[in-house]
Protein backbone atom coordinates (compact mmCIF):
# COMPACT_ATOMS: atom_id res chain seq x y z
CA UNK A 1 0.00 0.00 0.00
CA UNK A 2 2.78 2.56 0.54
CA UNK A 3 4.61 2.11 -2.25
CA UNK A 4 0.74 2.43 -3.99
CA UNK A 5 0.55 5.37 -2.38
CA UNK A 6 4.06 7.17 -2.93
CA UNK A 7 3.32 6.59 -6.91
CA UNK A 8 -0.40 8.28 -6.43
CA UNK A 9 -0.26 10.08 -4.11
CA UNK A 10 -3.33 12.95 -4.13
CA UNK A 11 -4.17 11.62 -7.50
CA UNK A 12 -3.40 10.10 -10.89
CA UNK A 13 -3.83 13.69 -12.35
CA UNK A 14 -2.56 12.45 -16.04
CA UNK A 15 -5.11 9.83 -16.10
CA UNK A 16 -8.10 11.88 -14.59
CA UNK A 17 -7.26 14.00 -17.58
CA UNK A 18 -7.34 11.74 -20.45
CA UNK A 19 -9.56 9.24 -19.54
CA UNK A 20 -13.14 8.87 -19.32
CA UNK A 21 -13.65 7.31 -15.44
CA UNK A 22 -15.87 4.25 -16.71
CA UNK A 23 -14.25 3.91 -19.78
CA UNK A 24 -13.32 -0.23 -19.94
CA UNK A 25 -10.03 -2.23 -21.11
CA UNK A 26 -7.92 -4.63 -20.70
CA UNK A 27 -4.10 -5.29 -20.12
CA UNK A 28 -1.42 -7.77 -20.52
CA UNK A 29 1.93 -8.08 -18.84
CA UNK A 30 4.85 -9.71 -20.95
CA UNK A 31 8.17 -10.62 -20.48
CA UNK A 32 10.69 -8.43 -22.66
CA UNK A 33 13.49 -10.87 -22.16
CA UNK A 34 14.30 -14.57 -20.99
CA UNK A 35 14.40 -15.29 -17.27
CA UNK A 36 12.69 -16.46 -13.88
CA UNK A 37 9.42 -14.92 -12.85
CA UNK A 38 8.50 -13.13 -9.55
CA UNK A 39 5.91 -11.20 -7.72
CA UNK A 40 3.26 -12.09 -9.93
CA UNK A 41 1.28 -12.12 -6.79
CA UNK A 42 2.35 -9.01 -5.51
CA UNK A 43 1.21 -7.60 -8.75
CA UNK A 44 -2.37 -9.02 -7.90
CA UNK A 45 -2.30 -7.47 -4.65
CA UNK A 46 -1.88 -4.03 -5.75
CA UNK A 47 -4.43 -4.31 -8.71
CA UNK A 48 -6.95 -5.88 -6.18
CA UNK A 49 -5.82 -2.40 -3.64
CA UNK A 50 -6.42 -0.05 -6.99
CA UNK A 51 -9.90 -1.47 -7.60
CA UNK A 52 -11.20 -4.76 -6.29
CA UNK A 53 -13.25 -4.76 -9.26
CA UNK A 54 -10.27 -5.70 -11.76
CA UNK A 55 -10.26 -8.88 -13.25
CA UNK A 56 -6.87 -10.55 -12.75
CA UNK A 57 -5.62 -13.54 -15.06
CA UNK A 58 -2.37 -14.89 -14.43
CA UNK A 59 -0.71 -16.80 -17.33
CA UNK A 60 2.24 -18.02 -15.41
CA UNK A 61 3.43 -19.00 -11.56
CA UNK A 62 5.82 -17.15 -9.94
CA UNK A 63 9.27 -19.25 -9.97
CA UNK A 64 8.00 -20.24 -13.90
CA UNK A 65 10.80 -19.80 -16.63
CA UNK A 66 9.46 -16.80 -19.16
CA UNK A 67 10.95 -16.19 -22.53
CA UNK A 68 10.81 -13.00 -24.44
CA UNK A 69 7.41 -12.08 -25.51
CA UNK A 70 5.74 -14.62 -22.87
CA UNK A 71 2.36 -13.45 -21.45
CA UNK A 72 2.58 -13.11 -17.71
CA UNK A 73 -0.89 -11.44 -17.04
CA UNK A 74 -4.10 -10.18 -18.05
CA UNK A 75 -6.11 -7.86 -16.39
CA UNK A 76 -9.86 -6.27 -17.70
CA UNK A 77 -11.58 -3.41 -16.07
CA UNK A 78 -11.84 0.28 -15.57
CA UNK A 79 -8.68 1.92 -18.12
CA UNK A 80 -8.12 4.24 -15.04
CA UNK A 81 -7.61 1.40 -12.41
CA UNK A 82 -4.87 -0.26 -14.91
CA UNK A 83 -2.94 2.74 -15.59
CA UNK A 84 -2.68 3.77 -11.66
CA UNK A 85 -1.48 0.55 -10.66
CA UNK A 86 1.04 0.12 -13.69
CA UNK A 87 4.29 1.07 -12.21
CA UNK A 88 4.17 -0.15 -8.97
CA UNK A 89 2.87 -3.47 -10.18
CA UNK A 90 5.88 -3.51 -12.73
CA UNK A 91 8.42 -2.05 -10.06
CA UNK A 92 7.50 -4.77 -8.16
CA UNK A 93 7.57 -7.26 -10.66
CA UNK A 94 10.85 -6.32 -12.29
CA UNK A 95 12.97 -6.34 -9.34
CA UNK A 96 11.70 -9.28 -7.67
CA UNK A 97 11.85 -11.55 -11.35
CA UNK A 98 15.39 -10.10 -11.68
CA UNK A 99 16.15 -11.46 -8.34
CA UNK A 100 14.59 -14.54 -9.09
CA UNK A 101 16.51 -14.96 -12.41
CA UNK A 102 19.91 -13.95 -10.62
CA UNK A 103 18.91 -16.53 -7.93
CA UNK A 104 18.39 -19.11 -10.24
CA UNK A 105 21.80 -19.16 -11.90
CA UNK A 106 23.44 -19.73 -9.09
CA UNK A 107 21.59 -22.41 -8.04
CA UNK A 108 21.58 -24.28 -11.61
CA UNK A 109 25.60 -23.79 -11.13
CA UNK A 110 25.83 -25.72 -7.95
CA UNK A 111 22.98 -28.06 -8.80
CA UNK A 112 25.33 -31.29 -8.47
CA UNK A 113 26.62 -30.41 -4.84
CA UNK A 114 24.02 -30.06 -2.04
CA UNK A 115 24.84 -26.79 -0.91
CA UNK A 116 21.92 -24.16 -0.61
CA UNK A 117 22.55 -20.40 -1.44
CA UNK A 118 21.48 -17.94 1.02
CA UNK A 119 20.67 -14.65 0.95
CA UNK A 120 21.83 -11.46 3.28
CA UNK A 121 20.17 -8.30 4.64
CA UNK A 122 22.21 -6.28 1.73
CA UNK A 123 18.05 -5.50 0.42
CA UNK A 124 16.90 -2.23 -0.34
CA UNK A 125 15.00 -0.40 2.49
CA UNK A 126 11.51 -0.93 2.96
CA UNK A 127 11.74 -3.89 0.60
CA UNK A 128 13.31 -6.67 2.23
CA UNK A 129 10.01 -9.05 2.35
CA UNK A 130 9.79 -8.82 -1.18
CA UNK A 131 13.75 -9.78 -2.04
CA UNK A 132 13.87 -12.24 0.24
CA UNK A 133 10.71 -13.87 -1.13
CA UNK A 134 11.93 -13.34 -4.70
CA UNK A 135 15.35 -15.19 -3.27
CA UNK A 136 12.78 -18.21 -2.30
CA UNK A 137 11.03 -17.89 -5.63
CA UNK A 138 14.30 -18.36 -7.73
CA UNK A 139 15.45 -21.39 -5.43
CA UNK A 140 17.48 -19.91 -2.89
CA UNK A 141 17.11 -20.44 1.05
CA UNK A 142 16.41 -17.28 3.09
CA UNK A 143 19.25 -16.02 5.64
CA UNK A 144 18.34 -14.11 8.78
CA UNK A 145 15.16 -11.74 8.14
CA UNK A 146 17.30 -9.37 10.09
CA UNK A 147 18.45 -8.72 13.71
CA UNK A 148 16.28 -10.69 16.13
CA UNK A 149 15.94 -13.81 14.79
CA UNK A 150 19.94 -15.14 15.14
CA UNK A 151 22.27 -14.30 16.79
CA UNK A 152 25.58 -13.53 14.50
CA UNK A 153 28.88 -12.38 15.75
CA UNK A 154 30.87 -10.20 13.03
CA UNK A 155 34.09 -9.23 12.87
CA UNK A 156 32.95 -6.00 14.48
CA UNK A 157 31.00 -7.74 17.59
CA UNK A 158 34.21 -10.05 17.96
CA UNK A 159 36.67 -7.21 17.72
CA UNK A 160 34.47 -4.82 20.57
CA UNK A 161 34.04 -8.09 22.78
CA UNK A 162 37.84 -8.77 22.90
CA UNK A 163 37.68 -11.87 20.70
CA UNK A 164 35.91 -14.75 19.76
CA UNK A 165 35.76 -16.94 22.92
CA UNK A 166 34.05 -14.37 25.14
CA UNK A 167 31.57 -12.86 22.33
CA UNK A 168 30.05 -16.64 22.09
CA UNK A 169 29.93 -16.66 25.97
CA UNK A 170 28.10 -13.74 26.27
CA UNK A 171 25.97 -14.34 22.95
CA UNK A 172 25.48 -18.33 24.69
CA UNK A 173 24.17 -16.32 28.80
CA UNK A 174 22.32 -14.34 26.64
CA UNK A 175 20.25 -16.72 24.27
CA UNK A 176 20.06 -18.68 27.98
CA UNK A 177 18.76 -15.72 29.87
CA UNK A 178 16.03 -14.43 27.49
CA UNK A 179 15.21 -17.96 26.64
CA UNK A 180 16.02 -17.63 22.99
CA UNK A 181 15.74 -20.31 20.38
CA UNK A 182 17.67 -19.22 17.95
CA UNK A 183 20.89 -19.96 16.61
CA UNK A 184 24.60 -18.85 17.22
CA UNK A 185 26.57 -18.04 13.90
CA UNK A 186 29.94 -16.72 14.49
CA UNK A 187 32.29 -15.17 11.67
CA UNK A 188 35.75 -16.24 11.18
CA UNK A 189 38.75 -15.04 9.67
CA UNK A 190 40.96 -17.84 10.04
CA UNK A 191 41.70 -21.23 11.68
CA UNK A 192 42.59 -20.34 14.46
CA UNK A 193 39.29 -18.56 15.05
CA UNK A 194 37.55 -21.37 13.27
CA UNK A 195 39.14 -23.75 16.65
CA UNK A 196 37.77 -21.30 18.88
CA UNK A 197 34.22 -21.65 17.58
CA UNK A 198 34.11 -24.93 17.67
CA UNK A 199 35.40 -25.20 21.48
CA UNK A 200 32.82 -22.83 22.26
CA UNK A 201 30.23 -24.87 20.82
CA UNK A 202 28.78 -22.13 18.34
CA UNK A 203 25.97 -23.57 15.65
CA UNK A 204 27.33 -22.15 12.77
CA UNK A 205 30.21 -20.82 11.36
CA UNK A 206 31.19 -18.35 8.60
CA UNK A 207 34.33 -18.51 6.56
CA UNK A 208 35.09 -15.19 6.17
CA UNK A 209 36.71 -14.34 2.65
CA UNK A 210 38.77 -17.79 3.09
CA UNK A 211 40.69 -19.04 -0.50
CA UNK A 212 39.29 -22.13 -1.26
CA UNK A 213 42.20 -25.09 -0.40
CA UNK A 214 41.45 -22.74 3.19
CA UNK A 215 38.22 -23.62 2.88
CA UNK A 216 39.28 -27.32 2.32
CA UNK A 217 41.15 -27.54 5.38
CA UNK A 218 38.32 -25.79 7.69
CA UNK A 219 35.94 -28.25 6.05
CA UNK A 220 38.32 -31.37 6.92
CA UNK A 221 38.80 -30.10 10.28
CA UNK A 222 35.29 -29.56 11.40
CA UNK A 223 34.35 -33.26 9.60
CA UNK A 224 37.30 -34.88 12.05
CA UNK A 225 36.65 -32.98 14.90
CA UNK A 226 33.22 -33.10 15.81
CA UNK A 227 30.54 -35.63 16.13
CA UNK A 228 27.70 -33.36 15.63
CA UNK A 229 28.91 -31.47 12.36
CA UNK A 230 28.91 -28.02 12.79
CA UNK A 231 27.40 -26.13 9.84
CA UNK A 232 29.70 -23.98 7.73
CA UNK A 233 28.68 -20.64 5.90
CA UNK A 234 31.25 -19.53 2.91
CA UNK A 235 30.84 -15.50 2.54
CA UNK A 236 33.11 -12.79 0.89
CA UNK A 237 33.73 -12.24 -2.90
CA UNK A 238 32.18 -15.26 -4.03
CA UNK A 239 30.40 -14.90 -7.97
CA UNK A 240 29.14 -16.61 -10.57
CA UNK A 241 33.01 -16.90 -11.51
CA UNK A 242 34.08 -18.85 -8.42
CA UNK A 243 30.96 -20.39 -6.80
CA UNK A 244 31.38 -23.77 -7.94
CA UNK A 245 34.55 -24.03 -6.43
CA UNK A 246 33.71 -22.88 -3.27
CA UNK A 247 30.77 -25.09 -3.02
CA UNK A 248 32.91 -28.10 -4.03
CA UNK A 249 35.27 -27.33 -0.86
CA UNK A 250 31.75 -29.14 0.79
CA UNK A 251 30.71 -25.96 2.72
CA UNK A 252 27.08 -26.20 3.85
CA UNK A 253 25.98 -22.61 2.50
CA UNK A 254 27.21 -19.77 0.39
CA UNK A 255 25.84 -16.83 1.15
CA UNK A 256 25.83 -14.12 -2.03
CA UNK A 257 24.89 -10.68 -1.35
CA UNK A 258 24.92 -9.33 -5.21
CA UNK A 259 21.26 -11.27 -5.25
CA UNK A 260 19.87 -8.93 -3.54
CA UNK A 261 22.46 -5.30 -3.87
CA UNK A 262 23.31 -5.53 -6.87
CA UNK A 263 19.48 -6.09 -8.81
CA UNK A 264 19.35 -6.07 -12.51
CA UNK A 265 15.67 -6.03 -13.05
CA UNK A 266 14.13 -8.51 -15.79
CA UNK A 267 12.55 -6.44 -18.32
CA UNK A 268 8.47 -6.39 -18.41
CA UNK A 269 6.31 -4.02 -19.97
CA UNK A 270 2.46 -3.57 -19.54
CA UNK A 271 -0.04 -2.60 -22.68
CA UNK A 272 -3.34 -1.31 -22.22
CA UNK A 273 -6.26 -2.14 -24.99
CA UNK A 274 -9.64 -0.64 -25.37
CA UNK A 275 -13.22 -2.95 -24.44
Amino acid sequence: MLALEEDRYTGDITTLATIEPHQEGGAEIRAKEDGIVGGIDVGVEVFAMCDPELMIVPHRKDGESVHSGDLICEVKGKLSSLLVGERTVLNFMQRMSGIATRTRYYVEKISHTAVKILDTRKTAPGLRYFDKEAVRIGGGSNHRFGLFDMILIKDNHIDASCGITPAIRHAQIYREKQGLEVKIETEVRNLDELKQAMACGADIILLDNFTPDVMREAVDYVKTACSNQVLLEASGNIGLHNVVEIAETGVDYISIGELTHSVKALDLSMKIGLA
